[in-house]
């Protein structure tokens, strides 16, 4: 499928990824944002998108902005939280959302649906993980719902003549970036630059990809991946651990901090403490990041110094 000339409906596009997908697509593509702005921004809309402000778990919503004119759906819209204080209704609401946007997208012919999910899927899988690795068993209840909604997904690729791309992220990094261990690192060290706390033991080892390309991979296998229901990793083949990236955000601060750390193997519950995707079914097609996860992590830190702290 190639992305040009599309009308597109992008949820969850006034968010980190989603705000950068649109600004890809917006430029051979007619582009609709829904978004509630629970994890987003307006202002991070590019101005060439038509923006939508709406709760996706009111079907009304959904048939509003999913018409028979949609070429393409991507679905990002998810309450985000792995350690989250409402697991129940972060479960019912990411699985209400996909939920009602399929059923709409059957009712109205729509054909074409990119999701994206999470190495979460996996839980503490042996690495690099492959995407048939079984049985998937997550340890956290966001890992649950994408899960849970891969499966809604799958049963229309396979029963209602869906043809979707299922992919699978990383951490992914760079500018807007909030809630994550950079940010947070970069928050603390301005705050405090001799102390910085860690979360658990600070081995933590894991796979980080820049979001330029992390978007780039997803249209590349759109475009080129032409089964009814595709799923990919999207990572790199590298890992940081969490003291590598407390040194590299420091170093880039230009501070020397004393590290802290909370203690334990993880560092919240339902963390996955090491986690490293295969990426060879990606490769195979065509496509590998260009980045190791050390580059990734250093663009994001600076780009966030120079987003966040540029005018202060």
């Amino acid at each position: 499928m190639h992305l040009e000339g599309q009308h597109i409906v992008v949820t969850g596009g006034a968010g980190f990824i989603g705000s950068h997908l649109v600004e890809r697509l917006v430029t051979d593509n007619d582009v609709l944002v829904v978004d509630d702005g629970s994890n987003g921004r307006r202002e991070w809309v590019h101005d060439d998108a038509t923006f939508v402000e709406g709760d996706l778990t009111d079907p009304a919503v959904v048939a509003d902005t999913v018409t028979a004119d949609t070429d393409l759906v991507v679905h990002l819209a998810a309450s985000k939280l792995v350690d989250t204080d409402t697991p129940r209704r972060q479960f019912t609401d990411n699985s209400e959302i996909t939920y009602n946007l399929l059923e709409r997208m059957d009712e109205v012919g729509v054909e074409r649906l990119v999701f994206t999910s999470s190495s979460t899927v996996y839980g503490e899988a042996p690495r690099p993980t492959p995407e048939d690795y079984a049985p998937l068993e997550p340890i956290s209840v966001y890992g649950a719902t994408k899960l849970a909604e891969e499966s809604l997904v799958s049963t229309y690729a396979h029963s209602h003549d869906l043809q979707s791309w299922v992919f699978r992220f990383a951490n992914i990094v760079g500018p807007r970036l909030r809630g994550a261990v950079v940010p947070d690192f970069v928050e603390k060290l301005r705050e405090n630059p001799e102390s910085l706390t860690i979360l658990g033991d600070g081995r933590q080892q894991k796979s980080y990809m820049h979001v330029s390309e992390c978007i780039e991979a997803m249209v590349y296998a759109v475009e080129h991946a032409d089964a009814d229901h595709n799923v990919f990793n999207l990572g790199t083949r590298t890992t940081t651990s969490v003291d590598r990236i407390a040194d590299i955000v420091a170093d880039e601060m230009g501070v020397d901090p004393e590290y802290e750390y909370t203690g334990g193997d993880r560092g919240w519950t339902g963390d996955v403490p090491r986690m490293r995707l295969s990426i060879d079914k990606l490769a195979a097609l065509g496509w590998e990041p260009s980045q190791s996860s050390d580059d990734a992590v250093r663009q994001c830190a600076r780009e966030l110094l120079d987003e966040l702290y540029s005018n202060n």
